[in-house]
């Protein structure tokens, strides 16, 4: 029987503004990625979230991004010495790591964020920069990365287990890159859209790129974004197409590698 997991991007509010209805997805969703502070959410919102995920029996793992506030962690940054970036990297994931330890929920993964995991996807040197990252926090973390990536390559190399995502919002390049949010169309807003890609890319194993190809994927676990406009929506319709199609829908982390 086939299994995939279901995961969102959440806990990106931030003081007195709300992002996401955290609540209503981690009905629905198996693994749950948490802002560390640096594109979004606080230390508050964080504990909350990790939380919520513990009574609900979501997995949770650190969502790592850039400096970057101001810009949601999309905004592409350069020129930061690599130990300065690294450093970052190791405290955002020290610190998720400590406060759900403190709510006794241990994180089982690490997924980049935004503009730092589509760059890192393509660029060698930043990849095994965001895998030494988190083996240094615990070499047991699970490596959460795109197929067709340096990302991929640079965590099995650090000796980190890695699991392959696909994304239910996002269309492709035929390069099997996401496209870029630039673009237009890049967003899937339309449920019935998603869940064709969905079903395309976990009970055909291909994915459908814009360009009209179908790439190869092995897929784990599926990513539908917090903050998108109907969000839950979406996610609560692939759920039940996932599982009328005879998918059991379970997080990666109670999984063998």
């Amino acid at each position: 029987m086939r299994t995939i997991d279901l995961n969102c991007d959440m806990g990106e509010s931030f003081g007195a503004w709300t992002m996401g209805d955290d609540a209503a997805m981690l009905d629905i969703v198996t693994t749950a990625n948490i802002a560390c502070g640096f594109h979004a959410g606080d230390p508050s919102v964080m504990r909350r979230t990790i939380a919520m995920a513990r009574d609900k029996g979501v997995a949770v793992g650190a969502h790592p991004s850039f400096a970057d506030l101001y810009g949601f962690g999309r905004r592409r940054i350069s020129g930061e010495r690599p130990e300065d970036l690294e450093a970052q990297l190791i405290y955002q994931i020290a610190a998720f790591r400590g406060m759900a330890e403190v709510e006794g929920h241990p994180m089982t993964h690490v997924k980049t964020h935004g503009a730092l995991g589509n760059m890192a996807a393509v660029d060698p040197d930043l990849a095994a920069l965001c895998a030494r990252a988190v083996a240094a926090v615990d070499p047991g973390l699970t490596f959460v990365s795109l197929p067709y990536s340096e990302t991929f390559t640079a965590a099995e190399k650090a000796g980190l287990r890695v699991v392959c995502e696909v994304f239910a919002d996002r269309t492709y390049t035929d390069r099997g890159e996401l496209t870029p949010r630039s673009v237009e169309g890049a967003v899937i807003h339309d449920p019935n859209q998603s869940r064709d890609q969905v079903l395309e890319m976990v009970l055909n194993n291909r994915i459908p790129t814009t360009g009209g190809k179908h790439l190869p994927v092995e897929a784990a676990t599926l990513c539908v974004h917090g903050d998108t406009p109907g969000a839950v929506t979406m996610a609560r319709t692939l759920r039940a197409a996932l599982t009328g199609n005879g998918v059991t829908v379970a997080s990666f982390a109670g999984r063998q590698a």
